[in-house]
């Protein structure tokens, strides 16, 4: 059983909006709509586990969700953080298989980026998709200089899907959860931490960014309107010369 936990529980504190940015129309449709359609269409994925905040559980339900999204077999409520969400979602895992760990406000997630990563954990075991670093990163001191300058080759930008085999992800985060280390800010760095294996990096998108701000829901939206004019080009009848 391969199971995708997609996590809809932040808010819209950067997006200047009373709306969580997962529930903000992009394109006619709820940002997150556009996660959980990727992994319902996808092969690899035979169940999905949305974790949201309380307040939103019925609304998905009613407004998003349907026929065309029955792989969604469980909407949960999340925690107060991040992998505390992620947490309540593996509990919910009962059968072994692999887990794809996404946030629902990546949007633009591809069918190429899920299958090139279901390749990856089969034969590693945990895999994170990211992609290189495109500025130079300065590393700055208490009061605000530069105090040093990493090599841009070495560093990777890290997005979603992190996936992993249910059983080592979901030990490592017992592990983790038991500590009440609070530090960790992906799932990579759980399994890097607390769990049995190293975690491979595999190459992302730049267009599978995560919405943050007013200005991303413009750049998503165009991401989106250029893959539909992809689609409709791909079915025009060329006139024969």
């Amino acid at each position: 059983m391969n199971t995708a936990i997609v996590l809809a529980g932040g808010s819209g504190r950067r997006m200047n909006s009373d709306i969580p940015k997962q529930y903000m129309m992009l394109k006619g449709k709820p940002v997150i709509y556009y996660s959980l359609k990727a992994f319902q269409d996808n092969l690899h994925i035979d169940d999905i586990i949305l974790v949201t905040s309380d307040h939103y559980i019925e609304y998905v339900k009613k407004n998003i969700l349907g026929d065309t999204l029955d792989k969604v077999s469980k909407v949960i409520q999340g925690g107060v953080e991040r992998y505390d969400s992620v947490w309540e979602g593996l509990k919910c895992i009962k059968e072994s298989g692999y887990v794809f760990i996404h946030d629902g406000a990546r949007p633009c997630i591809s069918q190429k980026l899920i299958n090139d990563c279901y390749e990856a954990v089969v034969e590693d075991g945990a895999c994170i998709a990211a992609v290189p670093v495109k500025d130079t990163i300065k590393i700055a001191d208490s009061e605000g200089y530069a105090a040093k300058t990493p090599d841009r080759n070495t560093l990777w930008q890290i997005q979603t899907p992190q996936c992993f085999v249910t059983a080592e992800i979901r030990e490592a985060y017992q592990k983790m959860m038991e500590a009440g280390d609070d530090s960790v800010t992906d799932d990579g760095m759980v399994m890097e931490t607390y769990g049995i294996r190293g975690v491979r990096m595999i190459k992302g998108s730049y267009e599978n960014m995560k919405i943050t701000t007013p200005e991303d829901m413009l750049l998503g939206e165009a991401i989106l309107k250029g893959r539909s004019t992809a689609v409709s080009y791909t079915h025009l009848t060329l006139p024969t010369t």
